[in-house]
């Protein structure tokens, strides 16, 4: 075993230690890559290049909520009939584009479904999406299709082109370059080339020549597809994870530039301020002006290649996959957070967490032993460090089976859960894809037929950490009740503990020695679909029949709400699953790095969503690690992770001043815990970020546009720019025109004001800056406890920041934080406002919650920007009036203990020091 799993270290470290990018193609290495970006660049260059594709008028159908017809491809010999289809999904325009089968040339090919891969949106959205009406005008040259209020396509017939226009202006083409390129499936035979037009080449048309993926069968030949999306008057453009770059995507669209690339790898030590392929991939492009958005949705799960180009006035993205449909979403709407809701309506919204999931989780690769875990859980609460969860990484298994225990390192896993339970902390065990060949569970899935299988047909072994491996297939229906019943309520695996949850990591699927670290393209997937054509959406399959599993597991207790975190995901993994962004290095470039990569996945409507604190590779100083910290607690997911080989650095190891430090940063994390739990309700309600680029609320402010060093927190008014630059001293925030912000370093609100403009301030190792923007109403709580649910009855407090009016706004949601019932109603959403006249609250909560909450209260209200002083303020709830105690310090008021309850609309009214003008406050 010792000899198997040594080998399996070397080849592993020896073919993706430290960055290897000769070990991922680049364009020029990959066929449909190569072949489109070709075939683009020769169509531009070539000003007689006439399109071989129209639209056959004679085939159109029309219903009432859709257009159907063939899209011809004809030149020379060639004739190939593609069959389209037009319609309109949740109030946004689709289409979809087919082949139709030649007998000829597939009736020859084994093991594989002839169809192209036809089933990515069973994945990618959510249940039961709605198909709206369609109307429309069929012209001598053009079809004009209307759909909602403000939208209009214009469809030519020849060459094809789209206009969509909103609010009468044309805000996006399609195919307005010629990029148009379906590549027909044909044999390889004497004289196929001659199919190709004169702008085309053959360049790796019927084999792969790149070296670690030459023995990768192409048994349909060439079956790519690419379009180009010309966005008009947008000179900025989002989206696309998972890369290591800039929030704002950059120009590629050159001979020395490569594309963005998505196709799930595990890279190793990923490089910064690159667009090679990552571990996820969502294909959700935005473009961003003041008075509308445009989203491009792609709905491919192949490997992918988008290019970009940056004109003076519009964008243009160019994107090609390698087989499936030609299948893509046009959202257009005015502002980012309409595509956000948009965008949900097809692929779903964020699932609302368990609130124990937002809280800090301690990782490591990996702790000792049962002993280990408790002594750390232990130093916690002896440095008075608030946190949720301990994990544990794959050294716990018996020799990396998993659903085992390791027996001589955690003899009683029961007992250790018991005693991580009592003071409401959790347990994060790591289950991969691979499955040890040779022990009962990967002999029953290959038993039941359920694990990928190779190009023959037969089960597909593979190496991963185990040694020789197979892989569970999740995109079999019948993979998941199997998988479930390994989570089973009463196995002896998770020993009956409801504190105890999942981590799915390895499932791009990772494969040691397999091409690029991952499965073989030409392997076998349920349907007899190749394993390029699912690749993109393999690891949320994984995640999902996890997330599954966990729900029937944990139906049996009352804490219901699964918590799965996924390294692989694609478009709709949101709703099951949170991410991270995978190995990067102790380092201050990846800690600047985190910052804009987390802020794209918030933008694609994935915000359960964070970076290693610390790095996972190396030994950051303790000045890093306590930046890193200090940035962390904004990361949605926030949780410290190192690697097996790394010193350890839980947040007392580099002691004083750096320990007390860390356990500030961590603590703020759980005063904002009512901020950020609100801010997921909104995510799971209408795909709003919950960290968000600062362009989303300034959106009349290009300056905002560029900017991805600083952010927003949610809704609640929160702006937030960590340092993180090694040495950082002075704090540079960026004020949006027309808006006003107060002073909130460390969450401690001041009444100093700040306008337009750039905000400069000296800071200390101690100092995380940060304000708050006028007009803002936040709920905190400010008691330390050892984790969230202990917090569970705890006061709130109210920061208040009125805006030049005197006015302000904010929100507040509750529910149990741990089950479902709040699908039922069990929940309570609270509306603040405070004018010049006072503050009220109105709260809409069901009779069985409010009792659960009624011992809950405000127990302090801090308010910045009062006109005027305040000399007492009335109060009233549920009939009842009494006075509060106010004072004022330092232009900051405060409403003491004004003893209203949570579960109930309250108000309280100001009376002011004669001689205050009230109509001017």
């Amino acid at each position: 075993m010792k000899s198997s799993l040594f080998i399996t270290f070397i080849l592993f470290f020896t073919t993706v230690s430290a960055v290897k990018e000769y070990l991922f193609k680049k364009c020029s290495q990959s066929g449909f890559c190569h072949r489109n970006r070709h075939f683009a660049q020769a169509v531009e260059s070539d000003p007689e290049y006439q399109s071989p594709y129209s639209i056959d008028v004679s085939s159109l159908s029309f219903a009432d909520d859709s257009i159907t017809g063939i899209v011809k491809k004809v030149h020379g010999l060639v004739d190939v009939d593609f069959p389209f289809k037009i319609s309109v999904i949740e109030g946004n325009f689709r289409f979809q584009l087919d082949e139709k089968l030649n007998s000829d040339v597939v009736d020859t090919v084994k093991h594989v479904n002839k169809q192209r891969y036809n089933e990515t949106e069973t994945f990618a959205f959510k249940q039961n999406v709605a198909y709206h009406p369609l109307t429309g005008d069929q012209l001598e040259d053009k079809l004009v299709l209307k759909y909602g209020d403000d939208h209009q396509v214009e469809l030519e017939f020849y060459p094809i082109r789209f206009s969509f226009l909103y609010q009468n202006k044309v805000q996006l083409t399609v195919n307005d370059k010629q990029f148009l390129n379906l590549e027909h499936r044909r044999k390889e035979r004497e004289g196929s080339t001659s199919e190709l037009l004169s702008q085309e080449t053959s360049f790796d048309m019927f084999q792969d020549s790149f070296a670690d993926s030459s023995k990768d069968t192409l048994p349909l030949g060439p079956e790519s597809m690419a379009i180009d999306f010309n966005f008009i008057n947008f000179t900025h453009v989002y989206g696309i994870p998972e890369h290591a770059d800039s929030l704002l995507l950059k120009h590629t669209r050159s001979k020395d530039k490569e594309p963005y690339r998505l196709y799930n790898v595990d890279i190793f030590e990923y490089d910064l301020d690159s667009r090679l392929a990552m571990y996820g991939s969502i294909p959700f492009l935005l473009g961003i002006k003041s008075e509308v958005t445009v989203g491009v949705y792609w709905i491919n799960s192949a490997d992918t290649y988008i290019d970009i180009e940056y004109s003076s006035s519009n964008t243009l993205s160019h994107w090609m996959s390698e087989n499936g449909l030609l299948d893509f979403i046009i959202i257009i709407e005015p502002t980012p957070y309409d595509a956000n809701s948009q965008y949900g309506k097809i692929s779903g919204n964020a699932a609302l967490p368990a609130l124990f999931s937002l809280g800090y989780h301690q990782c490591r690769w990996n702790y000792n032993d049962q002993k280990d875990v408790l002594e750390v859980h232990k130093k916690f609460d002896t440095y008075k460090i608030p946190y949720d969860t301990i994990w544990l990484d794959i050294e716990y298994t018996d020799e990396k089976k998993y659903f085992t225990w390791k027996k001589e390192a955690f003899p009683n896993p029961g007992k250790m859960m018991q005693k991580l339970d009592q003071t409401g902390r959790n347990l994060v065990v790591i289950i991969d894809p691979h499955l040890k060949d040779g022990y009962s569970v990967s002999e029953e899935f290959i038993t039941k037929k359920l694990v990928m299988k190779d190009n023959s047909n037969q089960a597909f072994y593979g190496h991963c950490w185990p040694g020789k491996s197979v892989w569970i297939d999740t995109t079999n229906p019948d993979a998941t009740p199997a998988w479930a019943g390994h989570f089973a309520w009463k196995s002896p695996f998770l020993a009956q503990a409801a504190n105890v949850h999942i981590w799915n990591d390895m499932n791009e699927p990772s494969v040691f020695s397999g091409p690029e670290t991952v499965a073989p393209k030409d392997n076998i997937h349920f349907n007899n679909w190749e394993h390029r054509s699912v690749h993109n959406l393999y690891g949320m399959s994984y995640h999902q029949a996890t997330y599954n599993a966990m729900k029937a597991r944990l139906k049996h207790s009352n804490r219901q709400r699964p918590f799965v975190l996924t390294r692989s995901y694609f478009t709709g993994s949101q709703r099951t699953a949170a991410m991270w962004t995978g190995d990067n290095m102790s380092k201050w470039s990846y800690l600047q790095a985190s910052i804009p990569m987390v802020l794209t996945h918030n933008i694609v409507n994935m915000p359960f969503s964070g970076a290693d604190v610390g790095g996972f590779f190396g030994d950051p100083s303790s000045e890093l690690l306590t930046r890193w910290y200090q940035t962390g607690l904004f990361y949605p997911f926030f949780r410290g992770h190192a690697h097996i080989d790394s010193p350890r650095r839980e947040p007392w190891v580099p002691g004083e001043p750096y320990t007390s430090i860390i356990r500030d940063a961590i603590k703020l994390r759980y005063v904002l815990l009512p901020v950020f739990y609100t801010g997921f309700y909104h995510a799971s309600e209408t795909g709003r970020p919950v960290m968000k680029p600062m362009f989303y609320d300034a959106l009349d402010d290009t300056n905002t546009y560029k900017i991805d060093d600083q952010f927003m927190v949610g809704d609640s008014g929160i702006l937030a720019k960590p340092i993180t630059e090694k040495g950082g001293n002075v704090s540079s925030i960026y004020i949006p025109q027309g808006q006003i912000y107060y002073d909130f370093f460390n969450g401690e609100i001041s009444s100093q004001v700040f306008t337009s403009g750039y905000v400069e301030r000296p800071v200390e190792l101690t100092d995380i800056p940060m304000l708050l923007k006028g007009g803002s109403i936040i709920p905190l709580k400010t008691r330390y406890r050892r984790s969230s649910k202990l917090m569970k009855n705890d006061p709130y407090t109210l920061v208040i920041a009125l805006d030049e009016n005197g006015q302000a706004k904010g929100d507040l949601y509750i529910d149990d934080g741990e089950s479902f019932s709040y699908q039922n109603g069990e929940k309570s959403y609270i509306g603040f406002q405070a004018v010049s006249e006072g503050i009220s609250a109105s709260v809409s909560v069901s009779e069985e919650f409010s009792r659960q909450i009624e011992s809950v209260t405000v127990e302090k209200i801090v308010i910045v920007g009062v006109k005027g002083e305040i000399s007492a303020v009335i109060i009233e709830q549920e009939g009842k009036k009494w006075n509060g105690k106010v004072s004022e310090k330092d232009s900051v008021t405060t409403i003491k203990n004004p003893k209203v309850k949570i579960n109930s609309d309250w108000e309280i009214k100001f009376e002011y020091k004669q001689g205050v003008d009230h109509d001017e406050l």
